[in-house]
């Protein structure tokens, strides 16, 4: 098949974005995936739609091809670019324009004889003949009707068409900063497309960017959840390179404010329990038929979210709920230290021993999930305590090993005898 810069299918390159982009840095050679052929079709593409980014290292086993963007000064998405590419027939365009110049240029709707006639009337202009049957035309229209771009309605007994009125003028700003920020921004993108003399007012400190390669996976899971339907699901184990199927019902997306990382909470009916599913490891999506448990299981999720820190709902012991409490010290003219630990809460209570020391205190699915937010704290931690033994024994562990490292042997006696 000869070469094109177009694409039918947005999952072809999907695997080449997030391979070029997030992990990076791999040869030719390393691509093992598919053929050396596909590898440099699709680099080939990657670097027609975002050549400002690519950038090469030549090391031992070959040329490693990378995409290398700065989150912090990009103000638009660049790899937006990757859904502006589909790729689409003669036959198909031609009809489109064609429809479009119809409906536009019409002053009342038209009946679908009418457009047919019309239709046959441009075509006589083509040097080459060509020929578009009933079956595809009424397709096309149900088509541009589901997407709002045409309007079909009833006159008496006789279905008539015309173009859907146009969009009202938007604010380009607002626009713009939920294009960047929001599930699935790229319709953002498209409507800015639109926008002329657009100023870009707007920059980002926290720009997940790799989240668009997800937007068509993520717009399947939240048609599902809108319509309380069931969904299978395949998943990429990567690290054993296979992919598995599970039949779920998707209850709720979560979004990770501090990496960006997109996950479904969905009832698994193999495990029998609430679980997390990475976004990113989705390889495809089916939607079923509805479930009758939708609303009780949404219900569940929302019981269980007060005691849910990130996205786990099970932890490393054997217990439902793990149990997980410090105290902290400060001076008095360090009083924004409680109000960073109310603030930073995401769950549980903090309680005001007295002006110098406060402790936190939560009942949570998995404590592991905290840990690295306990550690901010580290310098002034008098106490902690957690009902998982195991892992509070790693965290003193861990802990003797830090005041080894800075030989504060005694201050570590001190505070954690």
């Amino acid at each position: 098949m000869a070469y094109s810069e177009l694409v039918k299918n947005f999952s072809r390159i999907r695997d080449y974005m997030r391979e070029f982009y997030v992990y990076g840095f791999k040869s030719r050679n390393e691509f093992t995936k598919k053929s050396g052929r596909s590898y440099d079709d699709e680099k080939r593409r990657l670097e027609s739609w975002l050549k400002d980014y690519m950038q090469f290292r030549q090391t031992a086993e070959g040329k490693n091809v990378f995409l290398s963007i700065d989150t912090r000064i990009t103000k638009h998405n660049p790899l937006y670019k990757a859904w502006k590419t589909k790729s689409f027939t003669e036959g198909d365009i031609t009809l489109h324009f064609i429809l479009m110049d119809i409906l536009n240029s019409a002053d009342h709707p038209l009946s679908f004889n009418s457009i047919r006639e019309q239709i046959d009337e441009y075509l006589l202009d083509f040097e080459e003949p060509r020929f578009f049957d009933e079956s595809t035309v009424r397709k096309k229209l149900n088509e541009y009707i589901r997407e709002g771009i045409v309007v079909g309605e009833m006159c008496g007994k006789k279905k008539v068409y015309h173009a859907a009125d146009p969009a009202p003028l938007l604010d380009a700003d607002a626009v713009h900063f939920f294009s960047e920020v929001a599930p699935c921004g790229v319709m953002g993108s498209f409507l800015l497309d639109k926008l002329e003399n657009h100023e870009d007012h707007l920059a980002f400190k926290h720009h997940y960017i790799t989240d668009t390669m997800d937007s068509e996976i993520l717009c399947d899971i939240f048609s599902a959840i809108h319509g309380k339907n069931e969904m299978m699901l395949k998943m990429m184990n990567r690290h054993k390179a296979q992919i598995s199927e599970n039949v779920v019902i998707p209850l709720k997306v979560m979004i990770s404010v501090q990496n960006g990382r997109q996950y479904l909470m969905a009832y698994s009916f193999r495990f029998r329990r609430i679980s997390a599913y990475r976004i990113d490891n989705i390889v495809a999506v089916q939607i079923n038929e509805v479930s009758d448990r939708f609303d009780e299981l949404r219900a569940k999720l929302e019981g269980m979210l007060p005691h849910i820190w990130g996205v786990s709902t099970q932890g490393g012991s054997n217990r439902r709920m793990e149990h997980v409490e410090f105290t902290i010290r400060y001076t008095e003219q360090e009083q924004h230290i409680p109000r960073r630990l109310e603030r930073e809460k995401r769950c549980g209570t903090v309680e005001q021993l007295d002006s110098h020391f406060s402790r936190f205190s939560a009942d949570v699915y998995d404590v592991s999930e905290l840990i690295p937010w306990i550690r901010t704290f580290l310098c002034r931690i008098t106490e902690f305590s957690f009902s998982n033994k195991t892992l509070e024994k790693q965290f003193k562990e861990d802990l003797e090993e830090m005041y080894k490292l800075y030989g504060l042997e005694e201050e570590e006696n001190h505070a954690f005898q």
